[in-house]
């Protein structure tokens, strides 16, 4: 399992060249990727900044995750990522993903028929990306087109599919999946079976899967946890990760995130990777410079 890292603690700063010291401290860390949220009302365009941060940092995976389907024409956005992708010789993944209905309508945006809008979004953008022309039409979505330029290799795309529906539709269509707040052993048994099962009956490579968790190595569990759910409890009450943590059967989002000893905290990680996933790129939680410290010299010795 590779070992990447999720920075998308620094994106709420809006500030490129904090990214570029994030993605370049990754590098230097030995980690094989960075990722990047693009949260829709937040003002700061993941891309762009990957596309410039890229510049001072080379040698390792640039990714998002995620960009929201919902408010980008499928034929616009492989337009920004086909132009990131170049301006990173080719470094650049693209994680993809629906979005929440909440999240949406603060955009005035109807979150209507997701999986039809996932299905026909993919139906146009992989064929972009993958070979520089599409011409398909859908009920909802239609895209006649030829890039300029043909990617020399195909761009991935790792979809945030949680339920059935999106897993199956992910594993026909798409590279794989990039997950957030979901546990080891919803991994083993609904997110790598489902995915597996669909990519292998479309004749499709082995999904990738990275998973994206909190993590921290520290001797105040309690306060930790209890950290977590004061400022992320939010996501709990998003009916995807709701659905999750059910599966997982915890009941907030400190359930599922990896707190505790080295020792522990490594065991939680290696049965990650016992689960299925491809890759685990976390974010590090800390309430302490010590803690923070420690966090990263486990995942530095991993990713080594």
């Amino acid at each position: 399992m590779r070992i990447g890292y999720n920075g998308t603690g620094a994106v709420r700063h809006a500030d490129i060249k904090r990214i570029a010291d994030d993605a370049g401290a990754a590098r230097a860390g030995g980690f094989s990727s960075y990722w990047l949220a693009d949260h829709p009302t937040g003002g700061f365009d993941a891309l762009t900044a990957l596309a410039i941060a890229g510049q001072a940092v080379p040698d390792i995976e640039l990714g998002t995750a995620i960009i929201p389907s919902f408010p980008r024409n499928p034929m616009a956005l492989a337009a920004q990522v086909l132009t990131t992708n170049d301006a990173l010789g080719g470094r650049l993944t693209l994680g993809l993903g629906l979005s929440h209905a909440v999240m949406m309508a603060d955009l005035g945006i109807e979150f209507d028929k997701p999986i039809r809008h996932l299905r026909e979004y993919l139906s146009i953008l992989m064929p972009l990306l993958h070979d520089g022309e599409v011409d398909y039409s859908g009920e909802l979505l239609s895209c006649k087109a030829r890039v300029f330029k043909k990617p020399a290799t195909p761009v991935p795309v790792l979809v945030a599919a949680l339920g059935p529906q999106a897993l199956r539709l992910t594993g026909r269509l798409a590279d794989g999946t990039i997950l957030a707040w979901v546990g080891t052993k919803t991994v083993r048994e609904h997110i790598v079976p489902t995915i597996s099962e669909a990519a292998a009956a479309a004749g499709r490579a082995s999904p990738r899967v990275v998973a994206t968790l909190p993590m921290c190595v520290t001797d105040d569990v309690e306060k930790v946890r209890a950290s977590i759910d004061a400022n992320l409890g939010s996501y709990g009450e998003l009916p995807s990760y709701r659905a999750m943590f059910e599966r997982e059967g915890v009941s907030s989002p400190s359930g599922v995130a990896m707190v505790g000893s080295k020792a522990e905290v490594e065991d939680a990680i290696a049965a990650m990777a016992a689960a299925g996933a491809t890759d685990f790129a976390p974010t590090v939680y800390g309430l302490t410079q010590g803690d923070r410290e420690n966090s990263m010299a486990l995942l530095q010795d991993l990713a080594g």
